[in-house]
């Protein structure tokens, strides 16, 4: 995880399911993201931390053994204070997680690009920090700290922030909601060390090239909701078409054919080596 952002921008894209796995590490990502958001969005709820930890771990699992790809999880705020966050941290790595984010937010949380957010003290954050690195086994775990400031407090605070978390452990910052190309750069110069740009759609940041971003200082690029959103629009799409006329006709040249579907699924290698299993007959 760490070496594959020294050779180019990192790009991250938000996976909803095991088969998106399998279908971003077809198309040549080098990672992926499991999002609080889209998990949430998935189960017919807002994001505001009503998904419990174990959902998170569970659905984790799930697209690790279904991809070779290192995966960052969504961590939510740890789900909890410093001791919650040391269970957080064992839970994950059991999931095959390669990396979190965990944010300074108190509960009850909020998508970062919304108002109404609370943060909690910063040597609190720090605290949950010290508690992840404490416990965690692979030292290639990666512990990514998010400060949510810029749209509370300030930027300024946002950037002392983010400097103590690296104090206290953080591998890299990922700095919310901040709203232009000028302020991505100075964020880049202001703070030393590894950092995550969340190329969110309809927020408050600019949606930047992941190259300019690479040669700001973003090691890692988000792009959380991207899939998620394109999809359901599309099935939202089709499920209106049927009910508007009764049939999906004009919806087939859109959709994945059974045979791209089998592929992407690795279908005749299940059907293969079950032969095998057989004698080949």
């Amino acid at each position: 995880m760490r070496a594959a952002w020294q050779t180019g921008p990192l790009l991250l894209p938000g996976v909803f399911s095991p088969l998106l796995a399998k279908i971003a590490e077809r198309i040549g990502f080098r990672a992926v993201y499991l999002s609080g958001g889209a998990l949430s969005a998935g189960l017919g709820v807002p994001d505001i931390g009503l998904i419990s930890l174990a959902e998170f771990a569970e659905e984790a699992r799930r697209i690790t053994s279904a991809t070779q790809l290192p995966l960052v999880a969504d961590a939510d705020t740890g789900f909890g204070e410093a001791l919650n966050v040391e269970r957080t941290v064992k839970l994950m790595e059991a999931s095959g997680v390669a990396g979190i984010h965990m944010e300074d937010q108190q509960m009850p949380k909020r998508c970062g690009h919304l108002s109404g957010k609370s943060l909690i003290e910063a040597e609190a954050m720090a605290a949950k920090i010290r508690a992840a690195v404490a416990v965690r086994r692979d030292p290639n775990f990666v512990l990514i700290a998010r400060t949510d400031a810029r749209g509370v407090t300030s930027y300024a605070d946002a950037v002392a922030r983010a400097k103590y978390y690296i104090e206290a452990g953080a591998d890299a910052i990922f700095p919310e909601a901040l709203e232009s190309a000028e302020e991505f750069a100075r964020f880049a110069q202001d703070v030393n060390g590894p950092l995550l740009a969340n190329m969110t759609e309809f927020g408050k940041s600019a949606l930047l090239n992941a190259d300019e971003l690479y040669a700001m200082g973003y090691r890692m690029i988000l792009y959380p909701l991207s899939a998620f959103r394109s999809a359901y629009r599309a099935a939202e799409e089709t499920l209106t078409s049927i009910m508007q006329q009764g049939h999906q006709r004009d919806r087939v040249p859109s959709m994945m054919t059974r045979a791209e579907l089998y592929d992407r699924l690795q279908y005749t290698d299940y059907e293969d080596r079950d032969k095998t299993y057989f004698g080949g007959s």
